[in-house]
């Protein structure tokens, strides 16, 4: 994956989550909610996931991000994504993980309220959007438990990616009704 720009990040990010309501936009509430065989969650459980994980990324980004405005760390307009983030990106792509406790859907949101909160995030980080172009994104990380510390720029790139990783499992879920 290669970025040129904070701004390549944010539009990769808007365009697969316009996919993601797309994908949604049109389903029955028996569909959303229903569980085919195998299958640990729904696709309503699935976007309150992403929601609540979007929400802590965002929190991470703003965190690490302005820690770097704190102490002055100047952008100098590269974004790194490091070698172990792609190949971690691309091992994670072929295996199923299990998602931490604390991000695991508790099947009491609706999929409006999970965008709302989805909404929520994605204000929050078109609040830090300028301190990315000013301050070093790549300096200060915070560890992830598959991909281990990343920077504020890998963890912008990891909402799109994971979002991805999730819409991918929606289609499949949505051929199998």
């Amino acid at each position: 994956m290669k970025f040129d720009s904070i701004e390549d990040i944010y539009r990769t990010n808007a365009e697969i989550a316009a996919e993601l309501k797309a994908l949604v936009a049109g389903l029955s509430s028996e569909t959303a909610e229903s569980r085919p065989d195998g299958e640990k969650w729904s696709i309503a459980e699935i976007v309150e996931h992403l929601a609540m994980v979007e929400d802590g990324m965002s929190r991470i980004c703003a965190k690490l991000i302005g820690k770097a405005e704190k102490d002055g760390d100047a952008s100098n307009g590269t974004i790194s994504i490091t070698s172990i983030f792609e190949e971690r990106g691309v091992a994670i792509a072929k295996i199923k993980v299990e998602a931490p406790e604390m991000v695991h859907p508790t099947s009491e949101r609706s999929i409006n309220e999970s965008f709302a909160t989805m909404a929520e995030a994605n204000a929050r980080l078109e609040q830090i959007k300028p301190l990315f172009d000013q301050f070093d994104g790549n300096k200060h990380r915070f560890p992830h438990p598959f991909f281990g510390e990343l920077s504020a720029i890998e963890w912008l790139v990891l909402v799109g990616q994971h979002k991805a990783r999730h819409i991918a499992q929606i289609r499949r879920l949505t051929a199998a009704n």
